[in-house]
């Protein structure tokens, strides 16, 4: 009788346990509900939550560090997002959205690091290009990459016009146009 008794006991509680609290992959759904939702401090518990039952998987890192990017806690995303460079190192898009915020942290050497990588296996990526030539347009601690500038500026306005992306294109022509007259092209 005892016995029955344990094992209702334990059913019972592994049943309400699982009811109550979520899995790691809903964490992770919800965290993507919020963030579409635009409750980005809500989806970054959620991720976080998922992170914390499973730490190894890569795009809750990416999710995670992409919702303190849009709270504008670049420390945080920048933080998140080499970790999941760390267990996804051929994912293009981790880096590219990593050096992105490096860019937005103006850590200039660092988004050239992670942005030449995405732009040599994915040639045809504007907005890697776009911004691998704004942070070669703002690298100060060594010679200017004067036509890595050029190069990358005009191969981002070359793509955003062939996608239709105008406003991209016209935003990074003008940055193009100041580099040419910075540069004496």
């Amino acid at each position: 009788m005892r016995i029955v008794a344990l094992l209702v006991v334990f059913l019972f509680a592994v049943l309400t346990s699982n009811v109550w609290s979520l899995d790691a992959e809903q964490w992770f759904l919800d965290g993507n509900r919020l963030s579409a939702e635009e409750k980005f401090e809500e989806a970054a518990k959620a991720y976080q939550k998922s992170i914390d039952q499973n730490p190894l998987a890569p795009v809750a890192h990416y999710n995670l560090g992409i919702a303190y990017k849009n709270l504008r806690q670049l420390d945080k995303a920048a933080k998140s997002l080499e970790k999941a460079v760390e267990l996804a190192p051929t994912n293009l898009d981790i880096r590219l959205t990593l050096g992105n915020v490096y860019n937005l942290q103006e850590r200039w050497k660092d988004a050239i690091g992670q942005l030449n990588i995405v732009v040599h296996r994915q040639q045809n990526d504007a907005q890697a290009h776009g911004n691998l030539g704004w942070a070669y347009y703002n690298y100060k601690d060594g010679p200017p990459f004067k036509q890595m500038v050029i190069l990358n500026l005009s191969k981002a306005v070359e793509l955003f016009g062939q996608q239709n992306q105008l406003k991209a294109a016209e935003s990074t022509r003008k940055i193009l146009e100041e580099a040419k007259l910075k540069f004496g092209y």
